[in-house]
C-alpha cells in the first residue's frame, strides 16, 4: 500500500495547474533527491540561507535573496523587516506595531484575498485609487502621493491585472521618491521565466515567488529577493534565535553596533522553512532556470491534444485553446450550454472529484459556465483519464433539454 492509501487519502489527478489546494506541482526526481541528502546531515540554517540567497539572488538580479515557506511567507517577512527595520526591539513587539511606521499604501483595484500576509503583521492599508475610474480600479498617481504619509511603512503592488490601476514602474518611482519601498506579490507570476528578473528590474524593492508551482519546488517553499537590507532584518526574525551572543555566528552584528542584541523568536517562527525544503528550492530553481517556456507549452500542448481526443465532440460544449503571450501556459477552455446539457459547469466539477480517480479541473470561471483543462501537473496517461472523464461527466445526463 502506498503512503496516501495507508492514510486513507485518495490521490487526485491535477488538472488545474499549479493550486495550492491540490497539492501544487510535481517534483523532478533529481529534486526528491535532493531534499533526501539533505535530511541527512546537520547545517546551520543561518548559512545554508545566507549560500541560498547567493543563488536567489543570481537568479533574480536582486542585491538578495531568501527561501521562505511559500510566497505569502515572503510577504508576510517583507513587510516585518519594512516595519522593524535592524531595530531588535521592534522586532520583539511585532505584531504590536504602537509607535512604529504602521501603514501600506495600496491601490484599491489592488486589494485581494492575499493580502492578509501583510496585515498580519500589525499594520493597516491605506487605499488609494478609484473603483470604475478610468476602469476598474483606476488609480491617478496624485492618489497614491496624497496616501503617503509619516506614518506609511511600504507600498504593496501585488502583479494584478486591474484595468485602470498604476504600473509597477509607476508606483515604484513615486514610493522610491518618498523613501519608501515596494513589495511585489509576484506569488504565480511564473512562467515566463524572465519574471524571475522583470519585477526587481522594475523598481521593486522586494518581491516574493511561490517555489512550488512553476519552478517545480517544494509546496511549502517560496522565494523573497530584494535589497539586501532588508534580507538582513527578514532572516534575524525568521530564524531560530535560541543562542547566546557570545557564541552567535553572527554576533559580529552585535559588536559592530549593527543590532543591539540577539533577537527573540521573532514574527517569522512560526513560518520557518527546514533544509530539506531550502536545498529543494535551490536545486528545482537551478533545474527551472536552465529550462525553456517554448518547450514546456509545447509539453503541454501535446498533453491537451490527448485530452480533446479522448473528449471528442460533446453536443452543448464548445471547446477552445488559450495562451495569452504573456502567460505561455496553454488552456483548454470547455464552454457549457448548460441549459441544453441539463447540468452546469459546477455539477462536472463536483462529479469529478466525486469520482474515481477524483479528477480537479480549472473552475475559476465556472459561473461563467467555463470549465478549463491546465496541463501543467498531468502525465500522458492521465491526460486521457481526464479527456474520458469529462466526456462522461458531460454526457451522463441522458436525454437534454430541447
Amino acid at each position: 500500500m502506498g503512503v496516501y492509501e495507508n492514510l486513507g487519502v485518495r490521490t487526485i489527478i491535477n488538472a488545474s495547474g499549479t493550486l495550492t489546494r491540490v497539492g501544487g506541482s510535481r517534483m523532478a526526481p533529481d529534486v526528491l533527491a535532493a531534499m533526501a541528502e539533505a535530511a541527512a546531515s546537520f547545517v546551520h540554517i543561518d548559512e545554508l540561507q545566507a549560500r541560498a540567497g547567493e543563488v536567489l539572488a543570481r537568479v533574480t538580479g536582486a542585491e538578495a535573496g531568501y527561501v521562505t515557506s511559500g510566497a505569502s511567507a515572503g510577504l508576510t517577512l517583507g513587510i516585518a523587516a519594512c516595519v522593524a527595520g535592524m531595530d531588535v526591539g521592534r522586532m520583539d513587539r511585532l505584531p504590536d506595531v504602537t509607535g512604529m511606521k504602521s501603514e501600506v499604501v495600496v491601490q484599491r483595484g489592488h486589494r485581494n484575498s492575499y493580502d492578509h500576509a501583510i496585515r498580519a503583521v500589525g499594520v493597516t492599508f491605506v487605499e488609494a485609487g478609484y473603483l470604475g475610474y478610468p476602469g476598474a480600479g483606476g488609480t491617478m498617481p496624485w492618489q497614491i502621493e496624497a496616501a503617503i504619509t509619516d506614518r506609511t511603512a511600504a507600498v504593496a503592488c501585488p502583479i494584478l491585472d486591474t484595468p485602470g490601476t498604476l504600473s509597477l514602474p509607476e508606483v515604484a518611482e513615486i514610493a522610491h521618491a518618498r523613501g519608501l519601498p515596494v513589495i511585489v506579490d509576484a506569488a504565480a507570476e511564473l512562467p515566463p521565466r524572465a519574471n524571475l528578473r522583470r519585477f526587481i528590474a522594475e523598481g521593486a524593492d522586494l518581491v516574493a515567488f511561490s517555489g512550488g508551482k512553476a519552478i517545480g519546488g517544494p509546496q511549502s517553499s517560496g522565494i523573497l529577493a530584494g535589497r539586501a537590507d532588508l534580507i538582513a532584518s527578514v532572516a534575524l526574525q525568521h530564524q531560530d534565535m535560541d543562542v547566546r551572543g557570545e557564541t552567535w555566528n553572527r554576533r559580529s552584528l552585535i559588536g559592530s553596533g549593527a543590532i543591539g542584541g540577539v533577537p527573540h523568536q521573532g514574527l517569522g517562527r512560526s513560518l520557518k522553512v527546514g533544509r530539506e525544503e531550502i536545498i529543494g528550492l535551490v536545486t528545482a530553481l537551478e533545474r527551472y532556470v536552465a529550462g525553456s517556456d517554448d518547450e514546456d507549452a509545447w509539453v503541454w500542448a501535446e498533453r491537451l491534444d490527448i485530452v480533446a481526443a479522448a473528449l471528442g465532440e460533446v453536443d452543448g460544449v464548445v471547446v477552445t485553446r488559450r495562451c495569452p503571450p504573456d502567460r505561455p501556459v496553454p488552456v483548454l477552455l470547455l464552454t457549457l450550454d448548460e441549459d441544453r446539457l441539463g447540468l452546469t459547469a459546477y455539477d462536472v466539477v463536483t462529479e469529478l472529484l466525486d469520482g474515481s480517480p477524483p479528477i480537479a479541473v480549472t473552475e475559476s470561471r465556472a459561473e461563467h459556465h467555463e470549465l478549463g483543462v491546465n496541463a501543467m501537473g498531468l502525465t500522458d496517461g492521465e491526460a486521457e483519464i481526464v479527456g474520458r472523464r469529462l466526456r462522461e461527466s458531460l454526457t451522463s445526463r441522458g436525454a437534454h433539454r430541447p
